[in-house]
């Protein structure tokens, strides 16, 4: 008996980037390694720029949360632990591993106020705009 991996319906429309995701973490899954990308939800407001990373299953020590040059970068691993032998799995479909997203801010945020908090599951991070550094003017033409 041979296993096949179930791909869904295969006609219905998949947008491209998941194409190239499901081509990464399929090499990735077969050479042994494992993939955790946890997905991320932006939201733009009038005084802030909301980030919501999706990564259940971690605690607030596993993430490492740096910023480089306007550059946002959130990181940590997930961790397999099979403790219990009595268990006998037939399918994990639990995604592992590290990760590491990288966001570029606009220059019209107060980095100095960045605040960050995880809550059932999600990290979420406040990035404050800076109302002095407006990026959008009206020129007037003479």
């Amino acid at each position: 008996m041979s296993l096949i991996r179930y791909r869904g319906n295969e006609y219905v429309p998949t947008p491209f980037s998941s194409l190239i995701d499901g081509l990464f973490n399929e090499t990735l899954t077969r050479t042994g390694g494992s993939v955790f990308v946890p997905k991320v939800d932006i939201i733009e407001n009038e005084t802030a720029f909301e980030l919501h990373v999706a990564a259940p299953g971690l605690s607030k020590e596993d993430f490492n949360v740096e910023l480089n040059d306007n550059l946002l970068t959130v990181s940590g691993e997930r961790k397999f632990s099979n403790e219990k032998n009595e268990k006998n799995y037939r399918s994990i479909e639990t995604s592992y591993g590290t990760f590491k997203r990288s966001f570029s801010l606009p220059e019209n945020v107060d980095s100095t106020k960045i605040n960050a908090r995880y809550n059932n599951g999600i990290l979420e991070l406040i990035v404050p705009k800076d109302e002095k550094k407006a990026t959008k003017a009206t020129i007037k033409v003479n």
